[in-house]
């Protein structure tokens, strides 16, 4: 009897501590959950400028080529997901501030234009624009005057304006492209398709401020662009309507165009399930993958690709797997104990590394929230 006893005891206090480990983690799951988020602190503390428009890098470098970023350089493309993050996060503070950073520092008279780089103290030595990172300032310049009435017509006009340099300009062949150079009055024949942004096209046509008919171009683009059973091609010409691919395939441009094509009636099934199967086998998601072989092209990972991932997870209604790369993404977070919030390897991060999963965790927040 008294070594039925002790087994019954062993075994109750077994259950006892897993029970209570498992309540630790997800108390401490729902407290990250509810918090706002480290990286927050870090890019406002270590990734922001004097000036405040917001560093590439975490460490300083020279720029030897103007069409390369290099250091506390500042991007359009980090302004542009930094709104992203005020809008999803509720914070009209935030977003104002980021407002006058753009009319301030990186609108470009007369047209205006978006430059899409600035030195660390907010001047412009470029030309060109990027149109990624233009639709996103006017997507989300539209949705934060959507979503608060405070300069609400200073937004739309300026939304307007930078529509209308991009109207006037950067099209060939009826297409929006790359990028057009303001100086010398010539663009890419090239549109890459990670800049297809169909939820900011559908707001600008919404608002008038391109042709009727122009979201439905650009979803049929996506909807009947060719992929190779797996992944998406990275570029299209606009001038001989042909797709190229890349050999190596980069997952934060398959992310991004795979969550652009959530909205339309074509999803990233084949994707999303080979994302899956990949996280579950090797318990990670590599950068890099090779074409043709499907096989990790790179053995180190990528905060944004989770942060990617997370959000394509959430606007698919798979929660669970969301949660999955949210608790393996923050393990990446804080290795380096100088920024506890940063995702900072060998002393450095790009500063997109820091507002992908930014996006992707607020996101699921607020999923979780519902």
């Amino acid at each position: 009897m008294k070594i039925i006893f002790r087994k019954k005891r062993t075994w109750l206090i077994l259950l006892l501590i897993s029970i209570t480990a498992a309540s630790v983690m997800l108390m401490r799951e729902r407290f990250q959950m509810n918090e706002v988020s480290p990286t927050v602190s870090f890019i406002e503390n270590d990734m922001t400028n004097p000036n405040g428009t917001l560093a590439t890098y975490l460490q300083d470098a020279v720029s030897k080529e103007a069409d390369i970023v290099a250091g506390r350089e500042a991007l359009s493309e980090s302004l542009g997901l930094w709104m992203q993050y005020a809008i999803a996060s509720d914070n009209q503070a935030l977003f104002e501030q980021s407002y006058e950073q753009l009319t301030t520092y990186f609108l470009t008279p007369p047209d205006p234009y978006i430059a899409w780089k600035l030195d660390a103290k907010g001047e412009s030595h470029v030309t060109t624009n990027a149109l990624g990172d233009d639709l996103r300032i006017i997507g989300a310049l539209l949705q934060a005057a959507d979503q608060w009435k405070q300069g609400r017509e200073a937004k739309f006009a300026t939304a307007a304006a930078i529509s209308r340099a991009l109207t006037q300009s950067a099209q060939q062949q009826g297409y929006l492209v790359d990028f057009h150079d303001f100086a010398g009055g010539h663009s890419t024949d090239t549109l890459s398709l990670v800049y297809v942004d169909l939820p900011a096209l559908q707001a600008m046509e919404k608002h008038q401020m391109v042709e009727p008919g122009t979201y439905a171009k650009y979803e049929a683009l996506l909807e009947k662009m060719p992929d190779d059973e797996l992944f998406y091609p990275k570029t299209f010409d606009v001038v001989r309507k042909e797709y190229t691919y890349d050999d190596k395939v980069n997952l934060i441009d398959q992310l991004i165009v795979a969550n652009h094509l959530m909205v339309t009636d074509r999803k990233p099934d084949k994707l999303i399930s080979f994302l899956k199967k990949e996280f579950n086998t090797r318990h990670q998601l590599p950068g890099q993958y090779k074409r043709e072989t499907r096989t990790p092209a790179v053995s180190y990972e990528s905060s944004s690709v989770y942060g990617l991932a997370i959000l394509l997870a959430v606007r698919s209604g798979d929660p669970k797997w969301a949660k999955q790369l949210y608790n393996h993404m923050i393990t990446l977070r804080g290795q380096d104990s100088r920024y506890p919030g940063g995702y900072v390897f060998d002393g450095n991060t790009h500063l997109f590394d820091n507002l992908f999963p930014l996006l992707g965790e607020i996101n699921l927040q607020k999923n979780i929230k519902k």
